[in-house]
């Protein structure tokens, strides 16, 4: 009995591309018209192969082998090619896989910085033509002048800081937090002046030890590295939370 339906069936196909000579997957679309000797000249660019030299095996959506491709007169959409399907390219020609891929055979261009300085249409020379960022002299002094002066008041408030003392921190964007001076000096971690602070809660990012160095002892999560300007030392008692209990 004739239902009067027309099954229209798409005149282009996605498809997975995989190879032997490359670990990636890629996705293509391809016109069910074309030979397959016509979609092996589309896939040379693709996968890096030479037409002459492919294999095309079919497999389903699932990744289940399906059959050989290996009539390059016939029409692509002759074979069960539908959307999702894998066409996996082997390539008989002599191709490794990562063959394109791998960049430690590539040879590299390298220019000595001497030969760099003497070059004058580069990033750096209009740079200095410019007077720009390290180049303008005066900016990079002004610069440094100013980290001098923020660095000599960091050591005159760490100067005023007694390790033992109670102490207040407040750093922008956080809350106030409150602890007990465990250190005060300079770091490996980091040029300047810090002070290592133990806090009341586990408010902090360590135990007293950075990169290997122990500089103070405490509970981990406790401690702290702040900078000398942001710690007011005074009486600060630990909160008391009513409990009648331990």
């Amino acid at each position: 009995m004739d239902s009067g339906l027309t099954v229209v069936t798409s005149p282009f196909v996605n498809v997975r591309l995989t190879s032997t000579i490359s670990g990636f997957e890629v996705l293509r679309k391809f016109n069910r018209g074309i030979t397959v000797a016509e979609m092996k000249g589309n896939l040379e660019m693709i996968v890096g192969a030479p037409a002459s030299g492919m294999d095309l095996e079919l497999y389903s959506a699932s990744d289940k082998f399906l059959l050989n491709m290996d009539n390059n007169e016939a029409l692509v959409g002759s074979y069960p090619v539908d959307d999702g399907c894998r066409i996996h390219v082997i390539d008989r020609s002599g191709g490794q896989l990562g063959e394109f891929t791998d960049l430690s055979k590539v040879e590299k261009f390298e220019l000595s910085d001497e030969a760099y300085e003497k070059k004058r249409d580069t990033v750096r020379s209009l740079m200095k033509e410019q007077r720009v960022g390290r180049f303008n002299e005066e900016e990079m002094a002004k610069k440094k002048a100013e980290a001098a002066a923020r660095e000599e008041k960091q050591k005159v408030a760490a100067d005023s800081i007694s390790v033992g003392s109670r102490c207040q921190v407040q750093v922008p964007g956080q809350p106030t937090k409150l602890g007990t001076v465990m250190y005060v000096g300079t770091a490996d971690f980091k040029p300047g002046h810090w002070v290592g602070v133990k806090y009341d809660e586990p408010q902090g990012k360590h135990n007293g030890t950075v990169e290997g160095k122990q500089y103070f002892q405490c509970e981990d999560k406790y401690g702290a590295f702040v900078k000398p300007l942001n710690v007011t030392v005074g009486d600060f008692p630990e909160e008391d939370y009513g409990l009648d209990e331990m």
